[in-house]
């Protein structure tokens, strides 16, 4: 008698079950949440396959220079109230940030963020590229990115991992190979590492670096541990494992800028706007 019991009350607690999830009110609740995520899904994936262009100028207001700022010119800008509260903007931002942030990123287009312009940046809208100092490799003496770029065009590219320096290839082989051999083009390299072991590591290595390094771009091979905390934003350099590329008229200023894997025709927009800025250059010169 007990068994019976328990069974035909296990019998009508699975009836009543099954009536309440078939009824319409009940596979509405159920269904909401998967229809809703569904739809969220369905209406991201466009934006998450696609990449915007580059929406801003990149680069800094004010013009570099390769004199060292003084004590004086240090406390201004502290006092100074607006980068204070850019500064603090951006350690807050950095803070919310976990340790892989930057690596789980590349798993998104290979952490590219922005598809760069097809055109280049109108002058009087370009920004300065800040001054980056570093130990080149011919000498192993300390240079500055002003002195090195100041009345020439030229690529930079920053560096910081292996897969940095892939990603720059990408973009910089076709314009070094047309271009290299013009007097008023230059290839700069920048090893940035902000890690100070990481830096002392690699300045261990730079035998060996400058092997893996054609000799007549050795000049223009910088090897920094600058902190660029407070410009890697200005820079675009959201991500710290990928290779960023610019392209500098002769008056310091950011022309044109790629990230990440080369397409087809960000390659070609850096070749033709390299071969633009050359070509104006040589016609400000020739009157001379």
């Amino acid at each position: 008698m007990l068994v019976r019991a328990l069974v035909r009350a296990r019998w009508q607690e699975t009836v009543t079950l099954r009536r309440f999830i078939q009824s319409p009110g009940c596979a509405r609740y159920l269904t909401s949440g998967t229809e809703e995520s569904a739809k969220k899904s369905a209406k991201a994936s466009p934006d998450e396959l696609t990449l915007p262009f580059l929406q801003r100028p990149l680069g800094v207001k004010e013009s570099p220079s390769s004199v060292l700022k003084t004590w004086a010119d240090t406390r201004e800008e502290m006092m100074n109230q607006e980068t204070r509260l850019a500064q603090r903007e951006h350690l807050m931002k950095e803070a919310t940030k976990g340790y892989f942030t930057d690596l789980n990123a590349t798993r998104r287009h290979g952490g590219k963020t922005w598809i760069a312009p097809k055109v280049m940046i109108r002058e009087d809208k370009a920004l300065y590229f800040p001054n980056i100092v570093g130990s080149s490799l011919d000498t192993k003496s300390k240079k500055h990115t002003t002195s090195i770029c100041e009345g020439r065009i030229s690529v930079i590219s920053m560096l910081s991992t292996r897969m940095s320096e892939i990603h720059v290839n990408g973009f910089t082989t076709p314009t070094n190979t047309r271009y290299l051999s013009n007097p008023l083009y230059q290839y700069v390299q920048i090893n940035l590492q902000e890690n100070l072991l990481k830096s002392f590591l690699v300045s261990l290595f730079l035998s060996s670096i400058a092997k893996s390094v054609p000799p007549e771009l050795h000049p223009t091979y910088l090897v920094s541990s600058q902190n660029m905390e407070f410009l890697r934003e200005q820079l675009g350099m959201v991500n710290k494992h990928v290779g960023y590329v610019y392209l500098v008229d002769d008056n310091l200023k950011i022309r044109w800028a790629g990230c990440a894997d080369a397409k087809v025709e960000e390659t070609n927009a850096l070749e033709q706007c390299t071969g633009v800025l050359l070509n104006r250059l040589d016609k400000k010169r020739s009157p001379r």
